[in-house]
């Protein structure tokens, strides 16, 4: 089947095979930042739960607020990427992202919970960006059939950046927080901590998008708009939206997203609960470096066993196993519960690059489209979170791991068969 369609597609790069390599060192730097971005976030909700008195719910705002920018940018970034091309396309989300990370900034000032959640929102606006342009530019720099293991390389440095952020994070913003002074200015103190490590981010971005906007990268012809009458067929459909694959795939990155959100989100109250670990926030939020560490291990692991196993082999055996691993962890204490959590992070590790690889095969030039499609789904991170949220104060943090399993079940149903129709 994919033999038949590859016949029927090729994909034109301009440049020679040194720029695809060259190219695809350039990208790794971008995975990294973004990967350690979001991860960031998991450190910021205990956080900015203790400083303003947050229930599990509101804290989740944070969540909501930056992966909701997904939602109502990732289409407008489709767009946007496909007329400027995908190396404009990754400058103006590193601009995005460099303000956003400003912002924080007066947030902290003023200690202000919902200036902080707007900057969020204009920080994931740019990497919604970065992920629109920079996702199908790997899937498009060498033959489909190691687009997977291609992409799982990548997102493996992606998962690198969330590794090293926990301990970061941990250092620079809930070991200093817990210095704070008493009294009425508290909430201001422990809100000042955040701006030095954004600070530092924003300079980091607005350095990588003047490299980026120097870089000679090669152009992908096939994905260019270069049609004069906007409507382009192929292999008989007319959008991205007619290939059923690709709208499973959607709904997969949605719940993929929404799960390890999810439990990266909770890991450090999770990790705090008596009846498991007992930790600290500070303490915490270091073991959460295992859980990511696991993801990149998995990738860099899954982008060799994948040049030898099918993608959705692998992808459904991974999701069974990511499941009966949080179940563990719900019906146990102590280190069987702490450790099982924490193992996730393995399993977890190829299916985004995976399901986001699945879902773009044989698009063409529709490949872009799809891409805004693929990344309108990582929503998933927004509301899977926040309903996780509600469970936990009803139910029980413990209890509320179940929504992750549901949503494992579905990923290995596309894995199995899903990413075939």
């Amino acid at each position: 089947m994919a033999s038949s369609m590859q016949s029927t597609q090729q994909t034109t790069v301009t440049g020679d095979s040194g720029s695809y390599r060259f190219a695809l060192v350039s990208l790794t730097s971008l995975f990294f930042m973004w990967g350690f971005i979001t991860c960031l976030n998991d450190i910021l909700i205990p956080h900015l739960k203790a400083v303003f008195s947050l229930n599990y719910t509101e804290a989740m705002l944070i969540q909501f607020c930056f992966f909701g920018a997904y939602f109502l940018v990732s289409l407008p970034a489709g767009k946007l990427v496909k007329k400027l091309g995908y190396q404009k396309g990754i400058v103006t989300g590193l601009v995005i992202a460099c303000i956003g990370c400003l912002l924080f900034y007066p947030a902290a000032a003023f200690a202000t919970y919902g200036l902080f959640l707007g900057a969020l929102f204009v920080l994931a606006s740019g990497i919604t960006i970065l992920q629109v342009a920079a996702n199908p530019y790997v899937n498009a720099l060498g033959s489909v059939e190691t687009a997977s293991s291609r992409l799982n390389l990548t997102q493996a440095f992606n998962a690198l950046g969330t590794t090293v952020a926990p301990f970061f994070g941990a250092v620079l913003i809930l070991s200093v927080a817990s210095g704070a002074v008493e009294g009425l200015s508290q909430a201001q103190s422990e809100a000042e901590v955040v701006k030095l490590p954004y600070l530092i981010l924003a300079a980091m971005l607005g350095l990588l998008a003047l490299i980026f906007s120097k870089l000679n990268l090669p152009t992908i012809a096939e994905h260019s708009d270069d049609s004069a009458t906007g409507v382009i067929t192929h292999n008989g459909k007319t959008s991205a939206l007619q290939s059923m694959h690709l709208g499973l795939g959607a709904v997969g990155i949605f719940v993929y997203v929404g799960a390890e959100v999810s439990i990266g989100s909770f890991l450090v109250n999770f990790l705090g609960e008596e009846q498991v670990a007992g930790l600290q926030e500070a303490e915490a939020a270091k073991y959460i470096t295992y859980y990511w560490g696991g993801a990149m291990i998995g990738r860099f692991v899954g982008s060799v066993i994948m040049q030898k196993i099918s993608a959705g082999t692998l992808l459904a055996f991974n999701a069974f196993v990511a499941a009966a691993l949080v179940l563990v962890a719900m019906n146990s204490t102590g280190a069987v519960a702490m450790w099982s959590i924490l193992a996730v992070g393995l399993f977890n590790s190829i299916m985004f690059p995976t399901i986001f690889s699945l879902a773009l095969r044989d698009l063409g030039p529709h490949t872009s489209q799809g891409s805004g499609i693929l990344c309108l789904a990582i929503v998933g991170g927004a509301i899977v979170p926040l309903l996780q949220g509600v469970m936990a104060d009803s139910m029980g943090l413990q209890v509320a791991f179940i929504l992750p399993v549901v949503c494992y079940a579905f990923i290995l149903f596309y894995g199995a068969k899903g990413s075939r129709m």
